[in-house]
């Protein structure tokens, strides 16, 4: 056992500030852990999320140590224990109470996306053919917990706040997974570029590098999408397709 200090973000609203605990810690321990300890010995009137305390649900997203994190995934054996743990809640959503966002804005962009809409069955039995190579491309973003660390990392949300024009990493993998599946017939690329803010992204690929399920972000859903309103607006043979195209 030792004893750990930790700061944690005290506050509803605008205003808020740390406050330092001191609590016992043993091996195996990850930070929710010690703020679950906090709450029940110290500090009953403590605000955090949480559900499934396994990495699936994607409840508990803090700051720790100023990184986006996963409290329950968080060993302590990972961090620098001589020297206060910071826990804080997610900065680029508004704060509803000591380690609690409001992440409500991300259900509001996820609605923004077009659905599946699955092209006509192509079998006699009324059933689809797909090759396996081209499913597997789409499976990666199922894998997305909508923890939102993607998004509270990504610096178009976090410091440029520009939420009414962006619907960031998080949303572009939702994206990704409609405009990448072999029997998706849908047009989401005049979307992406006009209302969804696609180019606001830069690559900087922090929104991976964040990910708990290990999703490429980047590469693999954004930089694609990317590639697709560039063919779609801006590639010169496509500009004259469609000059030259017959009406019909």
């Amino acid at each position: 056992m030792a004893q750990v200090t930790f700061k944690l973000w005290r506050g509803e609203g605008n205003t808020g500030s740390f406050k330092e605990y001191t609590t016992e810690v043993s091996e195996g321990m990850v930070v929710l852990d010690a703020v679950h300890d906090i709450q029940v010995e110290q500090a009953p009137d403590l605000g955090v999320r949480w559900n499934c305390k396994a990495g699936k649900c994607g409840s508990c997203s803090a700051e720790v140590n100023g990184m986006p994190k996963l409290m329950c995934m968080t060993r302590l054996s990972s961090l620098d224990l001589e020297k206060p743990v910071t826990v804080e809640p997610m900065k680029a959503f508004p704060l509803v109470k000591d380690l609690v966002s409001d992440v409500s804005w991300n259900y509001k962009a996820k609605m923004t996306i077009k659905p599946f809409k699955p092209r006509k069955p192509d079998a006699p039995d009324g059933t689809w053919r797909m090759q396996q190579e081209d499913v597997e491309r789409a499976q990666e973003f199922r894998k997305c917990i909508e923890c939102f660390l993607c998004q509270d990392v990504c610096h178009v949300l976090r410091d440029h706040h520009e939420h009414d024009k962006y619907i960031g990493p998080a949303m572009l993998v939702k994206a990704a997974a409609f405009e990448m599946h072999p029997l998706d017939v849908e047009d989401r690329i005049s979307d992406l570029k006009n209302e969804q803010g696609i180019g606001f992204c830069n690559i900087t690929k922090c929104c991976t590098k964040v990910c708990p399920e290990h999703i490429t972000i980047t590469d693999n859903a954004i930089i694609p999408l990317k590639e697709s309103v560039v063919d779609e607006f801006y590639d010169p043979l496509t500009k004259l397709f469609r000059i030259f195209k017959p009406k019909k």
